[in-house]
């Protein structure tokens, strides 16, 4: 990895080097001089907005009482932390001296169950989306390629995917919970069942447009690909492999990056319903605590949700970047 490739850092390194100093001031600006300008002027319609907005909670947020309370969720969650500290040091220090009396004692190890912090809720819903998106890629992408190569596949798969499509995956929520709850039970469950239930609303969510995608993807392989595959008599997996796959993967792309962003969205939306664990669940019991910190709590969230989104979509981005064969395509 070259630091020096990245977009933001070779106009400053190519400006202390003296070269073309005009250009490279331009490129900062451009690149970082109007993103900077445009996020000042969103703060600052924000703060004014704010001001003249007074709720029952009290007045609206703006940026510096979003500030504070983003302050107040980190010492929140240290503390948290020094309480699960200490929670494990007593349990050590018990058992120690429950085994130095009797060294064949039976001592008890057990977790800390204290409230999950703000950030745990973030990476509680990181881990969700992600298992979602990951299960239903692996769904959807082979579908996908099945029903691109096949017009028969695509014929008989079709109809299904135009009537589920359009259903709003909140919908399919009560369906998961009850499938869930009925087949999912054992005495020793490896996952929690609300876990399951936000995991298996954002797979649903997650399959159409990368199937649509994918399919598309496969369509644009030209008749030349397809003849130099015959003429090579490729076999089936590698004509997929060496021809279909290339071809298809920036549509493939897109359709992942439509299928994650939903998914981040979906499952917000779903962990708030179901009072599942996650971002979603913080939103709603912040809503139903009724403080006058709630507000700021619930723009933290929202701010967060957006950032966490924004780089999900960066990191399919790359990933897009990496995997595809032609290096010259400007991806956004």
């Amino acid at each position: 990895m070259n630091p020096l490739k990245w977009a933001m850092v070779a106009p400053f390194y190519k400006l202390m080097a003296g070269e073309d100093r005009k250009s490279q001031v331009n490129l900062i600006l451009k690149t970082i001089g109007l993103p900077l300008s445009g996020l000042v002027i969103f703060l600052l319609l924000w703060q004014g907005a704010a001001s003249h907005i007074n709720t029952s909670l009290g007045q609206f947020p703006g940026p510096v009482q979003t500030y504070e309370q983003f302050e107040a969720l980190q010492a929140e969650a240290k503390a948290e932390g020094v309480k699960e500290q200490a929670f494990y040091e007593r349990q050590e220090a018990r058992n120690a001296r429950k085994l130095e009396k009797n060294p064949d004692a039976e001592v008890k190890i057990r977790d800390y169950i204290g409230p999950p912090t703000f950030f745990d809720q973030i990476g509680r819903s990181l881990v969700t989306v992600m298992s979602g998106f990951i299960l239903a890629s692996i769904i959807a992408i082979p579908i996908g390629i099945i029903i691109g190569l096949s017009a028969n596949a695509y014929a008989a798969v079709n109809p299904l995917i135009q009537i589920f499509k359009p259903v709003s995956p909140l919908a399919w929520l009560p369906l998961v919970t009850m499938v869930v709850s009925a087949l999912y039970v054992t005495d020793d469950p490896a996952f929690d069942k609300a876990f399951l239930n936000s995991m298996f609303t954002v797979l649903l969510c997650c399959l159409w447009p990368t199937i649509i995608n994918t399919a598309a993807g496969v369509a644009t392989v030209t008749q030349d690909l397809k003849n130099v595959s015959q003429v090579l008599r490729l076999s089936w997996w590698t004509h997929v492999r060496k021809i279909v796959l290339p071809c298809s993967i920036p549509m493939m792309f897109t359709g992942l990056r439509i299928s994650l962003g939903i998914a981040w969205m979906v499952l917000i939306a779903a962990e708030m319903l179901a009072q599942n664990p996650g971002l979603g669940k913080f939103v709603w019991d912040e809503f139903q605590n009724g403080s006058s910190d709630s507000l700021g709590r619930i723009m933290v969230a929202v701010i967060t949700i957006g950032i966490v989104g924004f780089f999900l979509d960066r990191g399919m981005l790359m990933l897009q970047k990496a995997v595809s064969w032609d290096k010259s395509v400007t991806l956004r």
